[in-house]
């Protein structure tokens, strides 16, 4: 069975059984600060467990794309190594939202199994949870019982609180569950080991394909468990693993998902999966991490520097380094698998088709900027190499080409092997866990539970129509972290604060009791569907009216912000092409910046015409014409643009200013004409085909005209009022191109000069030319003299130092035949005398320079480099 025509019977099954069908979420996960990515089918339905929330439909089915590279799911480092770990794979879910329980899932998931799939029952094996002294709890007897009626009980294990008790976090919904495994081994190994002895142990033939999560209890701060008012069920099939099943296979790199991508990789580098382990590996590697890197993309996430984004390049770097170290592949290649990507999966995903292009040109990019520091890093470690002591390599040498160089650990350890050398792994490790101890001390953060002020109150955000109401506290909690210190989390049953999300800051501002007690809004953000309001303080009194009041000023400048992103996208559209699509936004009160896919650098004009653009829209007064709970098709019917990487649901909130039509749910302006004036700050790449624009408008342009306006009279004083100040410094810079030239001439002259008397005061110090001096010369000077000396006496040896009140520059030049006969190294000489100007420099045997701050150092200078030549 082909894996599209498995994908697409699991759906149907489920749409049988009255199971809304719903898309794959984005892969990036966004209002959750527990998550970068999703990595679990219930992730994008979090909202529903946690009681934040009312799913349209209580039973839903979905194969969702899961990422797992980092925090407690972390499958990375296993990936390529196994043939059942992925970074990004696909999750089949079936979910019950407080509708059916244990006795429907279970009973579902074993017909779709066996009748619908024809998996042979005797090599099914089932878990279920055995209890937990230190919960309390006892056997799950209920799904023990269910499956007693359809399973022999000799297949029925019992499975501990780590393999068979689901939680979401170290808070919030959790529950028992039980585990399908699928002992797909020869007959003769079944005949040695029987497979009940190895599920759960890792065994690649004898894994888990599907676990049904029975939620039912809450996990406290505290660690007690409460039962929850409503039951769910959570359940996830790995995709890739019933494809190893269902297409009688003993790898998942062996079914149609990922043979197209390993036979594109066999051609374009020469090699054969299948004839030995290191090649078999890497290919494994960069097979499942192009997968994961291009839906990254496609959902909107960039490679980067920044958290999510530095997980995007971790993943596609560890591709590049085990094609370039087992592959011999030292350019560019991943990017050309995509296109294979994309013929496999583009149907079911059409993401990846429709952004292509964009996925390809990125991970090009990346590859070659990666392959440049790998080639940086080798010529490190050649260095670090030859000055070894003995056969091992210090860790802290190892760590920094890791930590400054971006050279991986893995390519260290085997280059130093070919050359019979190691390095020390306990240092380096220790290095590593010092620095990652660091990070999880900074990023730490301690969260009690909610207590409860009002029951069954829903939030409702009244913010676009005002930015004043009286408001109740719902609910709150204590959260604390080591950079913030303790804070506290706000509900309200209504809220005039706007939550950070789309690319929009969130509120701040203030609230007020009845009796004048004041709390500060620091933050406005939206966590699993929750408005939730920052602050240092909780309220004296917490069952009380407030009055919340927004801080109008930041809001209005945000706001104008915020619609001169839409007004800008159109711009570039209309002055571009078509094919420019927004990638990212950041809308603060200052400023604003928004990426965007075009393939080169705006010139001077083009940039002028989208600030035009943009300026006659403000100048047109166009006034805003929004409309909220619009269905989704209606809103696209009627030209709205919707945004890669976003969720949008059956309603939606279209936002027009003119022809410019949005999907969007941030705060606007009432009239273009408040956005005052829109001013480009700058413009540049952000990665491969993406560009970036970051402007002001409102009152940040106006302080930008007023401090333009100001330095230029300042200007204009300085060179006395000129009627035409440009003419006057377009004079200015006339008359010093020419002083600098006549300089430039003087200073030759004077060099040729120099040249002829420091030729009668070379000295000969055995066998070599030599000569020290102080000099009144520039460096470009110096160093042209120099290579003139040295065109034309051999054996030469020079150095020479200038000095002005605070700055000492030291030079020295040795005949390269000299260099190389007596082992001189001019680099190392400036970085030893170097010392004594208080500086330091380099640079190559025979020629290096140094700089310093300290030009009484001078004689010391000249004595020891007469010293080293002789």
């Amino acid at each position: 069975m082909k894996s599209q025509d498995i994908r697409a019977k699991f759906l149907e099954f489920f749409e049988s059984k009255k199971h809304q069908i719903v898309p794959s979420a984005p892969m990036v996960m966004k209002n959750d600060p527990t998550l970068m990515f999703i990595n679990s089918g219930m992730a994008p339905f979090k909202e529903y467990f946690l009681g934040n929330g009312t799913p349209k439909n209580n039973r839903i089915a979905d194969t969702q794309k899961c990422l797992r590279v980092s925090g407690k799911h972390n499958d990375l480092e296993e990936v390529g190594y196994d043939t059942y770990h992925h970074t990004m794979f696909e999750m089949l879910g079936n979910w019950s939202f407080g509708d059916y329980f244990k006795k429907e899932a279970i009973a579902w998931a074993w017909e779709l199994l066996t009748e619908v799939y024809k998996i042979d029952k005797d090599i099914l094996y089932v878990t279920v949870f055995e209890g937990s002294d230190e919960d309390g709890l006892q056997l799950d007897q209920e799904a023990y019982d269910l499956w007693k009626e359809i399973v022999p009980e000799e297949r029925i294990l019992m499975g501990n609180k780590k393999d068979n008790f689901w939680e979401m976090g170290s808070q919030g919904p959790c529950g028992p569950c039980s585990e399908i495994h699928v002992d797909i081994r020869s007959d003769e190994e079944k005949a040695k080991i029987p497979g009940a002895e190895l599920v759960n142990q890792d065994h690649p033939q004898v894994v888990e394909i599907w676990n049904l999560v029975f939620m039912q209890y809450n996990r406290k701060a505290d660690k007690s468990l409460e039962k929850l008012p409503e039951r769910h069920v959570d359940t996830g099939m790995g995709f890739e693993r019933l494809c190893m099943v269902l297409q009688d296979v003993k790898s998942n790199y062996d079914t149609d998902v990922f043979t197209p991508i390993i036979r594109e990789i066999e051609a374009i580098t020469n090699t054969e999966y299948g004839k030995d382990e290191k090649t078999n590996v890497a290919i494994r590697v960069i097979a499942d991490h192009v997968r994961a890197v291009s839906f990254s993309i496609a959902d909107g996430q960039l490679p980067s520097n920044n958290t999510a984004g530095y997980v995007i390049r971790r993943i596609l770097r560890r591709a590049v380094r085990y094609g370039f170290t087992f592959l011999n592949k030292k350019e560019p290649f991943i990017y050309r698998l995509v296109e294979v990507l994309d013929k496999k999966m583009g149907k079911a995903f059409p993401e990846i088709k429709d952004q292509k292009h964009l996925i390809q040109n990125v991970i090009k990019e990346e590859e070659a900027s990666f392959l440049r520091t790998l080639d940086q890093g080798l010529v490190l470690l050649d260095g670090l190499m030859e000055n070894v002591k003995g056969t091992e390599v210090s860790g802290q040498k190892v760590f920094e080409l890791k930590d400054t160089y971006g050279f991986p650990e893995d390519l260290t350890e085997l280059i130093l092997k070919e050359n019979n050398l190691t390095y020390n792994k306990k240092e380096f490790e220790k290095l590593l866990e010092e620095q990652k101890g660091k990070g999880r001390e900074a990023t730490a953060i301690q969260t009690d539970d909610w207590v409860t002020i009002l029951e069954d109150e829903e939030e409702e955000f009244v913010g676009y129509d005002t930015l004043e109401v009286d408001v109740k506290l719902v609910k709150y909690r204590k959260i604390e972290t080591k950079k913030d210190g303790v804070q506290y989390q706000l509900v309200f049953n209504l809220t005039p604060f706007y939550p950070e999300g789309g690319g929009q800051v969130g509120d701040k501002g203030y609230l007020e009791s009845q009796d004048g007690d004041i709390v500060y809004i620091i933050d406005t953000k939206k966590e699993n569907n929750l408005i939730v309001h920052i602050a240092k303080t909780l309220p004296k009194k917490l069952d009380t009216t407030f009055k919340a009041v927004v801080d109008e000023k930041q809001r209005m400048r945000t706001a104008a912000n915020h619609t001169a992103t839409h007004l800008l996208h159109q711009a570039l559209r209309e002055v571009l092409g078509t094919h420019v699509e927004q990638k990212g936004s950041a809308v603060h009160s200052k400023y604003l910046r928004f990426d965007f896919s075009h393939f080169s650098k705006l010139t001077s004009e083009e940039l002028r015409d989208v600030e035009d653009f943009v300026n006659a829209r403000i100048e047109g007064k166009l006034p805003l014409i929004e409309k909220r709970n619009q269905p989704l098709a209606e809103a696209m019917e009627e030209g709205a643009m919707a945004l890669f990487g976003e969720k949008y649901g059956d309603t939606v909130r279209s936002v027009r200013f003119g022809q410019s039509i949005e999907l969007c749910g941030g705060t606007h302006v009432e009239n273009t004409a408040d956005i005052w004036h829109f001013k480009i700050k700058s413009e540049g790449a952000v990665a491969a085909g993406i560009r970036r624009i970051e402007a002001i408008t409102y009152d940040a342009t106006k302080e930008f005209y007023f401090e333009n306006n100001r330095a230029y009279y300042e200007i204009k004083d300085a060179l006395n009022n000129p009627k035409d100040a440009v003419k006057a410094v377009t004079d200015l810079k006339d008359e010093n191109a020419k002083l600098k030239k006549q300089i430039e001439d003087l200073l030759k002259e004077k060099a040729k000069n120099l040249k002829g008397d420091l030729k009668n005061e070379l000295e000969e110090i055995n066998g070599v030319q030599f000569l020290a001096k102080q000099v009144d010369l520039d460096q470009n000077g110096i160093k042209n003299l120099a290579f003139e000396l040295g065109g034309e006496i051999k054996n030469l040896f020079l150095f020479f130092a200038t000095a002005t009140e605070n700055k000492v520059m030291l030079t020295c030049y040795i005949s390269k035949e000299l260099a190389a006969e007596r082992g001189y190294d001019a680099g190392k000489v400036v970085r030893e005398l170097g010392k004594l100007i208080h500086g330091g420099g380099g640079g190559q045997p025979f020629f290096a320079t140094a700089g310093g701050k300290n030009p009484g150092g001078i004689p010391k200078v000249m004595e020891r480099v007469r010293e080293y030549v002789k």
